[in-house]
């Protein structure tokens, strides 16, 4: 009797999403783990990065401290899988990112006053790496955000979001944007623009 009622408590399981809610959450994982991927490369290139910028603009010291201070912001955050069930713990997360990126763009703009840094091979190398990065990383949230709808969708239909009551499953947090077209444009680093005032001189 007792495997007959444990074999229909399988089968209701089954029926109820307890299988794709297993699917679901191993796709989240797998995704969020491509977007601490990409977001690790892009702090790595940062500190050659800033070093190059300081041999060729010294004096812009406030900004060159400002990409540095974010990237240690980014490095203090437990960035572990169980983040994603945690919607605090991943707002401060995006939260970072986005001040990282913020101070990437500055940074950019000032890179604009130096042409013979802009000249830089070691520097045009690097620029190549953090746009590639940059790309990818938006396809890595955009892969991310995805997966989190589907889990989302599932925990919130019916008869599966009983399932998600009884075993605990929560809505998971997506990333989410002031302007919603961020979420489609990487920063721009393109270094191979002329000065605005190159005739000038």
């Amino acid at each position: 009797m007792r495997t007959l009622w444990m074999l229909g408590l399988l089968l209701l399981l089954t029926g109820c999403g307890y299988n794709d809610f297993q699917t679901k959450d191993e796709d989240t994982k797998a995704a969020w783990s491509e977007v601490l991927n990409q977001y690790k490369r892009r702090a790595d290139l940062i500190p050659n990065l800033v070093a190059v910028v300081q041999g060729y603009a010294k004096h812009e010291k406030e900004t060159l401290v400002g990409v540095a201070a974010a990237r240690a912001s980014v490095g203090n955050i437990q960035a572990t899988p169980e983040l994603i069930n945690d919607p605090v713990a991943f707002e401060k997360f995006q939260l970072a990112q986005g001040q990282l990126t913020s101070a990437l763009s500055r940074l950019m703009v000032v890179v604009e006053k130096y042409p013979d840094l802009k000249a830089n091979t070691q520097f045009r190398d690097l620029q190549a790496q953090l746009e590639g990065t940059e790309n990818r990383i938006t396809v890595a949230r955009n892969r991310y955000i995805q997966t989190v709808k589907d889990f989302n969708v599932l925990a919130r239909s019916f008869p599966s979001n009983l399932t998600a009551m009884i075993f605990g499953y929560k809505l998971k947090p997506a990333f989410t944007v002031s302007n919603e077209q961020a979420i489609s444009d990487a920063p721009k680093v393109d270094f191979n623009a002329a000065p605005a005032n190159s005739g000038g001189k």
